[in-house]
């Protein structure tokens, strides 16, 4: 069995974090973001491939995760000629492909059981299963109305008050049989969540749902991104560093560098490399990436330090995501949440 992570989005809303770091590999703590979804592939023994569909920044992708060794599954690459949307995507990566696949967008966290889905999807002999996830507002997504016998029966693109008839939407977690993907047409742009999955309904194919009432959450937007890491810092989604972790207490890599005097407040954590120097506040929901540098006196919560950059003397910065080589100077304060891009030099005794 194959799977597919739709991975060739240029991450918009989440710029300028994503100018020089693909979405794909975001660091959400101490891992690039797709290691979570590899990670919840495989739970299905039979997928021996992870196929990553690429567009943007390809080369950047394939530095972090190569062949696929260090995962525990082999990774390929298929690189779109131009943007083909969710449906072209998938029927370009899947070129010569006649099992069944299990496909995820590029930009979900979960806790869904893939096993079951998949489990669920041969039960009912479907020719495709979509995961669908309840929301508090509906009217903010497209809805996904099922029948009694977990058939999907519409979709319904951001509803009004009056549209409202269910709680559940698109999860971006499907099985599917490529026997169906002749309906997409080749090389050009075309949804599968417009037009091929209508398509199903229209025919009669058996097309059903599994609903997962787990964690779910797209990380595309900033304060998503900083939700994911608060969420997982709170308990309510566990994977990587946090499994089995005692939240009660920071998290320090063994190979972090923290000097005397340092006040380290929980729940934080600190990559390797890292170097808080003494004096320095590493206070609550905060995460200091591989090799960054806090120096002495500085204060931060709430903050989000990707790898390799530098806290200034004193600098107070509360609320922020600080991407990668950047240099917060001496006695600044930065109490917003605002997105600082890679490389960024803020001087001394800025004010943000």
């Amino acid at each position: 069995m194959k799977a597919i992570l739709l991975a060739g989005g240029k991450g918009t809303r989440l710029r300028p974090l994503t100018l020089h770091t693909p979405k794909p590999v975001v660091p959400i703590f101490d891992r690039a973001f797709l290691h979570y979804q590899i990670d919840q592939l495989k739970q299905v023994p039979e997928i021996d491939e992870v196929i990553l569909s690429l567009n943007y920044q390809p080369r950047r992708i394939e530095e972090v995760f190569g062949d696929g060794t260090g995962t525990g599954v082999r990774v390929r690459y298929v690189v779109e000629p131009a943007p083909l949307g969710t449906g072209g995507a998938i029927r370009y990566a899947a070129q010569d492909i006649t099992e069944t696949l299990v496909v995820f967008n590029g930009d979900v966290m979960t806790s869904v059981d893939v096993n079951a889905v998949v489990t669920l999807h041969r039960e009912r002999q479907a020719k495709a299963t979509i995961v669908l996830t309840p929301v508090d507002n509906p009217s903010a997504y497209g809805l996904v109305e099922t029948e009694s016998d977990g058939r999907v029966r519409r979709f319904l693109e951001k509803p009004d008050p009056t549209q409202i008839t269910c709680d559940t939407i698109n999860a971006g977690i499907y099985v599917l049989e490529p026997e169906t993907f002749d309906r997409i047409p080749k090389d050009v742009a075309y949804s599968i969540e417009r037009a091929y999955f209508p398509s199903l309904i229209e025919r009669g194919d058996t097309f059903v749902a599994y609903i997962d009432r787990g964690y779910w959450i797209d990380i595309g937007t900033p304060e998503k991104y900083i939700q994911v890491h608060r969420d997982m810092f709170d308990g309510r989604f566990s994977a990587g560093v946090f499994a089995g972790a005692d939240r009660a207490q920071p998290i320090v890599s063994p190979d972090a560098r923290i000097e005397d005097n340092v006040t380290l407040v929980a729940p934080c954590f600190i990559d390797a490399g890292a170097h808080v120097k003494s004096g320095a506040r590493v206070g609550p929901y905060t995460v200091l990436g591989r090799g960054v540098m806090v120096e002495e006196s500085a204060d931060l919560e709430n903050t989000i330090v990707w790898p390799n950059s530098r806290i200034g003397q004193n600098a107070v910065v509360h609320g922020p995501i600080i991407g990668r080589n950047c240099h917060v100077g001496r006695h600044a304060v930065l109490k917003s949440a605002a997105v600082i891009g890679d490389k960024t030099q803020l001087t001394d005794y800025t004010t943000l």
